[in-house]
């Protein structure tokens, strides 16, 4: 490993079933993702590709749920993808760790493994805040994480909505503020919706939006009631914490 990744800290997710090694500074995992895995539906032997997926935490907490899919970890970033490997190795995960630019052409995806057509399920978390309203960090490596530009959604589920077969599943996790972007970029062949808004607080507008949509999908949307993290008291809610401890799902994941 290279020595810009010597400074590392290791971090225990799910209650510890999962512990991930990950850059001090920089983007670091947190609660997104982790809904997002709780949020993501697959089952045994499906082709589930992490988009954008940094040190692999969504990917491989979806995978420490549901063993037996197979998974792919694609990542920009040489180091983050040298780190999800890594990771995948360290929790005895197996993984296929992918360099690439999420909004690459066909070709170049298709010469990485990943055809059009050829996917059951992509998860993705990506660069949400607007750069209009958010300071950029001086961390570059943290600014492409978190900064999106005003193509950045459209791009992202462009790539998904190539590589997943039809009636795959994509889930997201998007800011609450811009749910008309998600359903404007997912109309273009997407369907089947079920939104579900996450709250800070009880009284508080959502701050995140999770979405699952079926490619092709042609059911009507669905909006579930919304998940608040905390308690009035600022307290997490048990029902959260066994989510994050990885004891619970998301209603976005159907009951087998």
């Amino acid at each position: 490993m290279s020595e810009a990744l010597t400074d590392l800290t290791e971090d225990a997710f799910l209650g510890g079933q999962l512990r991930l090694k990950q850059k001090r500074s920089g983007h670091r995992a947190g609660h997104d993702a982790i809904l997002l895995a709780a949020a993501t539906e697959a089952r045994a032997g499906d082709r589930v590709v992490d988009l954008g997926a940094g040190i692999g935490t969504a990917g491989l907490a979806l995978a420490r749920r549901v063993a037996g899919i197979r998974l792919g970890l694609l990542e920009i970033d040489p180091e983050l993808a040298e780190l999800a490997r890594a990771n995948a190795a360290a929790n005895a995960i197996a993984a296929e760790t992918i360099v690439l630019d999420v909004t690459a052409d066909a070709q170049a995806f298709a010469a990485s493994g990943l055809a059009p057509d050829s996917v059951d399920v992509v998860l993705m978390n990506p660069p949400f805040n607007d750069p209009a309203r958010h300071r950029g960090s001086p961390d570059q490596a943290r600014q492409i994480a978190h900064v999106a530009t005003d193509q950045t959604l459209n791009a992202w589920v462009h790539a998904a909505r190539r590589i997943l077969r039809s009636h795959g599943a994509l889930t997201l996790i998007w800011r609450a503020d811009g749910i008309a972007e998600v359903l404007a970029a997912l109309s273009r062949g997407f369907g089947s919706l079920a939104i579900l808004p996450v709250h800070g607080e009880a009284g508080r507008p959502a701050i995140r939006v999770l979405v699952r949509a079926v490619k092709g999908g042609r059911a009507p949307a669905r909006l579930l009631p919304g998940l608040m993290l905390n308690e009035e008291s600022r307290v997490p809610k048990k029902e959260v914490m066994d989510i994050l401890e990885g004891r619970a799902v998301l209603p976005l994941v159907e009951p087998c």
